[in-house]
């Protein structure tokens, strides 16, 4: 690389071998594949679908990546005009059923688990990180259709989005209201024909215009005319961009516009709109679940978004890894850069950054699986408290991991990486996104000190800290375990104090928490992964450098990574009153 002509940005490769690894040893696949609905998902047909999806993102999506974030998207009187490219991508990911993944049979999805479709998303999103944001809000939507919306909903709109037809939206917040979502005002007035007219306005709107498909299917948070103040008031309604017949076909534009996008640090390629409904008093919209509760049907579609969040940070750490180490590797300065020992520890702290957040989410995804798929209602409850545990900390932790590690891609390439031509500039300025969208990184530790940690009691704290203890202890490795019981012990000790606090102290001390956890968690996983990487570099079995790698990764993450989020421990015990400013 002796000028800025020969500059080019190292191509993606699906890290298959290491997702294959991690669906085995951390979400326990061939587990979920005895579970009923999941007996097709094996490791065999993990490995399959990964296969092609990789196919996908590697040949279809990463190319359009650089130029998508050069072109970006473009509005003008109210349309809304894609990069170069994205239209046949899209219509590339629809065609190959992509979107129905996860989604259940009856609504023409394959019905695979979560966890799987997440491996999936995680390929698309570090391919091109603006263009799988499509997908992504489409498949909470789906998510909330399923659970909360009726039979004719179902039938009319839900099979078309599964398809990959048409796409949906997400649309909370306003001008006014930002994270508070009691402030919202757009209102919703029945009509008397059971559908309501919807007024308002929404901004930050992914996705919300665009043409790659025919028709946008919008999940939009409003207020009925008797509704209660505060988030208890709110109600979930669907209104379609072009209004539908019995039949599907697209017979009349609703009353509902793009009025402008925004222009942004990132993710050029992705629309970001700002959304006007009932300009003309005719945008017409049908209730999706109870009157007045849009919250459990949003946080249907929030707590899907907020782990698909947490993969996005994992995505582009992952893309940003790879760039760093294709980089380092040629590079010459006092020989290849690589040899250099800062530039390893660099290296290695993204890959186990990058590892540890990926065991996390893909846990996280298959603990969703369990609570929907085990026979057990106990064993589902149990589940479903392991899961609603780790969304905070996949979303919060995940999207952390991206801007670090990008960064550290960043400084890899030292004067190289902060020119745009390198391509690792654009992964840090989308990665920036992630910990804001979807419920601040903030938000996420006052939910996890709040609502997950004492709102049952503890339970759900108590019987992750059980399991953790429990695995551990039978650990070959002498370090790597003596090193997991004092983060454990100090892990109890952080959810104590937590639990002390009042809400002062309880917010001042939460962010700090959430990485304590995660920093816990994630030597955990790392742990357990290099144990059964040792169990098979013993008897044989799989590639033995790649096994290797695992235990080297774990052990750095044990010894360099960990001692920083147990650090977080003092802040934990200080009184609010520290944060005076």
């Amino acid at each position: 690389m002796a000028g800025r002509g020969d500059i080019e940005m190292a191509d993606y490769r699906a890290p298959i071998a290491e997702q294959m690894f991690v669906l085995g040893a951390v979400a326990d696949l061939p587990g979920l594949s005895g579970l009923p609905g999941f007996e097709v998902a094996g490791l065999d047909t993990a490995e399959a679908i990964l296969g092609e999806s990789a196919r996908l993102a590697e040949a279809v999506f990463a190319p359009l990546n650089r130029s998508g974030d050069r072109e970006g998207a473009r509005w003008q009187n109210g349309t809304v005009t894609l990069p170069k490219g994205f239209r046949e991508a899209y219509r590339d990911y629809a065609a190959g059923g992509w979107l129905g993944l996860s989604a259940h049979p009856d609504h023409g999805g394959q019905g695979l688990p979560f966890v799987l479709c997440a491996a999936v998303q995680e390929q698309l999103t570090a391919a091109n990180m603006a263009l799988s944001l499509n997908p992504m809000l489409t498949l909470g939507a789906i998510e909330a259709l399923q659970a909360h919306g009726t039979a004719e909903q179902q039938a009319l709109y839900l099979s078309r989005i599964v398809s990959g037809e048409w796409t949906a939206t997400m649309n909370l917040t306003e001008p006014q209201a930002g994270s508070d979502l009691g402030a919202l005002r757009s209102t919703a007035v029945p009509a008397g024909d059971g559908s309501y007219r919807i007024a308002g306005q929404k901004i930050f709107i992914t996705w919300g215009e665009h043409d790659v498909a025919d028709n946008i299917v919008h999940l939009v948070l409003a207020r009925l005319p008797d509704a209660p103040a505060g988030p208890k008031g709110i109600s979930l309604f669907l209104v379609s961009k072009f209004l539908p017949d019995e039949s599907g076909h697209l017979a009349k534009r609703n009353d509902v516009q793009c009025v402008s996008i925004e222009h942004k640090l990132g993710i050029h390629a992705s629309p970001t709109c700002t959304m006007q409904y009932g300009e003309k008093g005719a945008c017409v919209g049908w209730l999706v679940g109870a009157e007045h509760g849009g919250l459990a049907a949003m946080f249907t579609m929030m707590n899907h978004a907020r782990i698909n969040v947490g993969l996005q940070g994992v995505a582009i750490a992952e893309r940003a890894r790879q760039d760093a180490y294709a980089y380092a590797a040629e590079r010459i300065q006092f020989g290849p850069i690589i040899e250099h020992p800062d530039v390893r520890r660099m290296l290695m702290t993204m890959t186990a950054e990058t590892q540890a957040a990926r065991a996390i989410v893909y846990m996280n995804a298959a603990a969703v699986d369990h609570a929907h798929a085990e026979p057990d209602a106990d064993i589902r409850a149990r589940w479903k408290r392991r899961a609603d545990l780790l969304t905070p900390i996949s979303k919060a932790y995940g999207t952390d991991v991206g801007v670090l590690v990008t960064s550290l891609a960043v400084q890899v390439h030292g004067g190289m990486g902060y020119i745009e031509e390198t391509g690792v500039a654009q992964h840090y300025r989308d990665a920036r996104i992630a910990p804001i969208y979807e419920g601040t990184n903030g938000i996420q530790a006052m939910d996890l000190a709040g609502r997950k940690l004492r709102g049952d009691g503890g339970a759900a704290m108590a019987e992750l800290q059980a399991d953790i203890a429990e695995e551990i202890s039978q650990w070959r490795n002498d370090t790597r375990r003596a090193t997991m019981e004092q983060a454990l012990s100090l892990l109890a000790e952080a959810a104590s104090q937590m639990r002390a606090h009042d809400q002062a102290g309880a917010g001042a001390a939460a962010y700090p928490f959430l990485n304590l956890c995660a920093g816990v968690i994630g030597g955990w996983l790392l742990g357990r992964q290099a144990e059964r990487a040792e169990e098979m570099k013993a008897s044989g079995e799989g590639d033995h450098a790649a096994l290797a790698a695992k235990s080297s990764v774990s052990d750095f993450f044990l010894s360099q990574r960990l001692p920083l989020a147990l650090a977080n421990i003092a802040a934990i015990r200080c009184p609010a009153e520290m944060l005076a400013v």
